[in-house]
């Protein structure tokens, strides 16, 4: 089953799924407020630094606890693994992504993104409403480990014998600018795959053969050893996404680059290739 979801199929769907708003944006406001503004009916709005990331340090997006993603899990009702969740966010997909990973990583079986978010539900025709639903009465526990992850360490080794793909813009990667960390670059024998060529203009994801071909052009192969990393373990997840949507497993460096140059003695490279 894609991990992706159409608004045609969502609707289309025989019983409803729970329906998560993760709309977030690095630079704000914060994502309640566009919540609060128009949503799709029947959804929750779930915050991206409080509740799919635990407080900074060391990286800017740690994972959050089981017992956080457990609180989550009960408030949106949901009481067992394969329980049907879709998750959107405004339009690309990123920070939805951080949710359809971070769910699964804590035990969900049947998470969804809706391709191109909010956005693709408003050009279909469909209504937006301010209504928030009632907090649910959940039961299911959260467990983490369901996905696997990389630190420092793996992600170094995966660069030096496999494909290590940054998720961030070529600017970054290259050192050129840095707006969110102190030190800027990128991991040595990292290969630059931003995510916005993952998605068209309107924020849909590409095709999966279009995205298979931009991954096999970068080195990837079912049976390459692959993982992926951004900043801070938000971007990576599309990345992931993106992959999996394209019949390529890949493993997310959940920490990412703002957790690499925590450690003064990690090497760090410049320059575009």
């Amino acid at each position: 089953m894609s991990p992706l979801i159409t608004v045609d199929d969502l609707r289309a769907l025989g019983s409803a799924p729970v329906l998560v708003d993760v709309t977030w944006n690095l630079a704000g406001p914060p994502g309640q407020e566009a919540y609060d503004a128009g949503h799709l009916p029947g959804a929750y709005f779930v915050d991206l630094d409080t509740e799919l990331a635990a407080a900074p340090g060391p990286g800017r997006h740690p994972l959050p606890s089981a017992t956080t993603v457990t609180e989550t899990f009960r408030r949106l009702g949901i009481s067992s693994a394969d329980t049907p969740v879709v998750v959107y966010d405004a339009a690309n997909s990123m920070s939805a992504a951080r949710a359809w990973w971070v769910f699964r990583y804590f035990g969900l079986t049947d998470v969804r993104v809706l391709d191109g978010g909010l956005a693709a539900w408003k050009a279909a025709g469909g209504e937006a409403t301010v209504e928030a639903p009632a907090g649910g009465a959940g039961t299911f526990t959260a467990t983490p480990g369901h996905l696997p992850v990389l630190d420092a360490d793996g992600a170094a080794a995966v660069a030096a014998k496999g494909v290590l793909l940054d998720a961030r813009a070529p600017e970054r990667f290259a050192g050129e600018v840095e707006p969110m960390d102190p030190v800027a670059g990128h991991i040595p024998g990292a290969v630059n795959a931003p995510t916005t060529a993952n998605v068209d203009e309107t924020g849909r994801f590409l095709p999966p053969a279009d995205l298979q071909a931009r991954f096999t052009a970068l080195g990837v192969s079912p049976s390459t050893e692959t993982a992926v990393y951004c900043g801070s373990g938000v971007t990576a997840a599309h990345e992931a996404l993106a992959l999996e949507s394209a019949g390529l497993p890949a493993t997310v460096y959940i920490g990412s680059w703002s957790e690499w140059i925590t450690d003064p003695t990690r090497p760090v490279a410049t320059g575009k290739d």
